[in-house]
C-alpha cells in the first residue's frame, strides 16, 4: 500500500546508492517563488556531505520560518551549496517555467564543485551538463533536496523581507508577494510596484490590461 504524503520522511537513500554505485558528487535542488504576483523565483542546489547531514531537514513546506531558519546556517556550514536568482524581469519575459530552469542552472553553476548527478523536484529538470533525475515530491522524499528547500525559501523570505522595508505598505515582509486578501488591497490602494510581476493575471488586473 502506497504510503500517504503526511508520512512521508525525507532520506537520504537515494543518494547513498547513487554514491555507492556510480559515485558523486549528487545535488539536489529545489526552488521557491514560483506562484506570487511578486518578487523572485529563487532556485538552490545543495550537495550534502554523508557524514555531517544536520538533523532535522525537511520538506520547507513543512517547517516554520524559526525552524528554517535555525537549519539555513547548519546547512551552509556542513553542505555545498549554489543559489541561483530568477528576478521579475527575466519572468515577464521568459514566463515563470522557463525563469524557474534558468535559476535552477545557475544554481548548479554556483555550486564550488560539479555535481556528476542533479535530483531535482517536481517532473521537469533545467538542461545541465550532468545527469539529472526528477521526483515528484522530491523534497519530500530525499534529503537533498529538502535541503535545497529550505536554502531557496530562507534565501527568497528575506529578500521579500528587505523588499517589505523599501516598499512598506504592501506587506511583502508577510505574505511574501503570495496572492492574499492582503496583497490584493495593497495593490488596489498602492498600485503596481516594479517587483511586481506583470505577465501574472492578478496583476494585470491591477494595471487594466486585462
Amino acid at each position: 500500500m502506497a504510503r500517504s504524503d503526511s508520512i512521508l520522511r525525507a532520506s537520504f537513500e537515494l543518494e547513498e546508492v547513487s554514491l555507492r554505485l556510480n559515485g558523486g558528487p549528487v545535488c539536489g535542488i529545489d526552488e521557491a517563488g514560483r506562484g506570487p504576483w511578486a518578487g523572485p523565483v529563487v532556485a538552490a542546489a545543495v550537495i550534502l556531505d554523508p557524514a555531517a547531514i544536520p538533523p532535522g531537514i525537511a520538506d520547507s513546506k513543512t517547517l516554520d520560518a524559526d525552524a528554517r531558519e535555525l537549519l539555513y546556517p547548519r546547512i551552509m556550514a556542513t553542505a555545498k551549496v549554489g543559489v541561483g536568482i530568477a528576478d521579475v524581469t527575466r519572468i515577464d519575459r521568459d514566463n515563470i517555467l522557463h525563469a524557474t530552469m534558468w535559476a535552477m542552472s545557475e544554481a548548479v553553476a554556483a555550486l564550488p564543485v560539479a555535481p556528476r548527478l542533479a535530483l531535482i523536484d517536481g517532473n521537469r529538470a533545467p538542461l545541465l551538463k550532468c545527469e539529472t533525475r526528477t521526483i515528484v515530491k522530491g523534497d519530500a522524499r530525499c534529503l537533498s533536496i529538502a535541503a535545497a528547500s529550505i536554502i531557496a525559501k530562507v534565501t527568497r523570505d528575506r529578500i521579500m523581507i528587505a523588499l517589505g522595508r523599501e516598499l512598506p505598505g504592501y506587506g511583502f515582509e508577510r505574505h511574501k508577494g503570495y496572492g492574499t486578501a492582503e496583497h490584493a488591497i495593497a495593490l488596489a490602494h498602492h498600485g503596481v510596484s516594479a517587483y511586481h510581476r506583470r505577465s501574472f493575471k492578478p496583476v494585470q488586473l491591477a494595471l487594466g490590461l486585462v
